[in-house]
């Protein structure tokens, strides 16, 4: 029998363009799923973020998998180390960075 578990990675967490949520552990898991949120946004505000991975959860290595939403996406991730993260931008119509509440949300299953 598998093992399930859900974090609140982040819960309505404002940040000012550049986006690094918190790193979750998850060495256990086989797979993980990143759900993403962007509440409230304002016209064209666009999250591009990208899946990161950790041995230590202190140096961070692109992963590949990438979110890329003007609203809400999910990215699966298989093969990956100790830690999981997401990091990236918000961006306005104007790709200047600009201020957007997300939530973040891991689920994993080993």
């Amino acid at each position: 029998m598998k093992t399930f578990y859900t974090s609140v990675v982040e819960l309505r967490q404002q940040f000012d363009g550049t986006i690094e949520t918190h790193p979750y552990e998850c060495g256990w898991a086989d797979e993980a799923v990143f759900f993403v949120e962007l509440h409230d946004p304002e016209p064209g505000t666009r999250l591009v973020l990208q899946t990161q991975l950790s041995a230590d959860g202190i140096r961070w290595l692109d992963e590949g998998t990438v979110v890329d939403t003007l609203g809400a996406a999910f990215a699966r991730v298989s093969h990956f180390g100790g830690f999981l993260r997401l990091a990236g931008t918000a961006t306005g119509q104007d790709g200047r960075p600009t201020r957007a509440t997300v939530s973040v949300r891991l689920a994993l299953k080993g």
